[in-house]
């Protein structure tokens, strides 16, 4: 993959690009912690994408004595490198507004066709993992939990995913909404969509389960957690 490819490809992510502007707009070094609360995302989230960038030498990181004898701090400023785009940002949120409105314009069989489609979605973007020489029952519970957990990587999730064997349960932590933005205006039905998109990337690999959230970002909340109760 090409420079230009992979710098497109990290700046595809819009939370991502926006920190990158923040960054030459203020013309100063920044620490994760200013970029948690400018974007108002979780440290651990601020610290992904930051690293992200500097991947692809966007921007690089220097540790800086705090001077009072802590731990040292990590500061980012820009690269010295000419990094050059020909292309506009491409707002995937004002598309995304426009279709959920128009859906819910239709009523209930807008919303039901929404959910529906969110459920397809992550059906699809899990079955795309299952090896091609195994049926998902031919899976080992150990490898449906890493297909899942890559799912939801690819997705922007940020996720962490925990098995309570004494409970039967699993519990799903994202600490990285792709439709937050959308959620904060239209959060019922967005969330929901989110919700079905969930169901289904589960449903592939666990046929009989039932998800049930437990924490919502939209609610103040750090992160979206969700209990998957497993069948008996």
């Amino acid at each position: 993959m090409n420079q230009t490819l992979k710098i497109t490809n990290v700046l595809s992510d819009p939370t991502r690009y926006h920190i990158y502007e923040y960054i030459i707009k203020n013309h100063k070094k920044v620490s994760v912690q200013e970029i948690a609360e400018a974007f108002n995302i979780h440290p651990n989230v601020a610290r992904l994408h930051l690293t992200k960038l500097e991947d692809v030498h966007m921007i690089v990181s220097e540790t800086q004595k705090t001077g009072k004898g802590g731990r040292p701090s990590r500061l980012y400023r820009l690269s010295d490198d000419v990094i050059q785009l020909y292309f506009p940002f491409r707002d995937y949120q004002l598309l995304s507004k426009i279709a959920i409105q128009t859906m819910m314009k239709l009523g209930n069989a807008g919303k039901q066709a929404l959910y529906e489609t969110g459920k397809a979605f992550g059906k699809e973007l899990v079955a795309q993992r299952i090896p091609h020489d195994k049926s998902p029952q031919q899976l080992t519970f150990a490898e449906k939990m890493e297909i899942i957990k890559d799912a939801a990587e690819t997705a922007g999730f940020y996720p962490t995913l925990e098995y309570n064997e004494k409970e039967k349960k699993m519990y799903l932590q994202i600490f990285n909404c792709p439709f937050k933005e959308i959620a904060m205006q239209e959060s019922e039905v967005t969330c929901q969509m989110h919700h079905a998109f969930l169901q289904g990337m589960f449903e592939i690999l666990f046929p009989d389960i039932e998800l049930a959230e437990i924490e919502n970002i939209t609610n103040g909340c750090d992160r979206c957690s969700y209990r998957v109760n497993m069948a008996e």
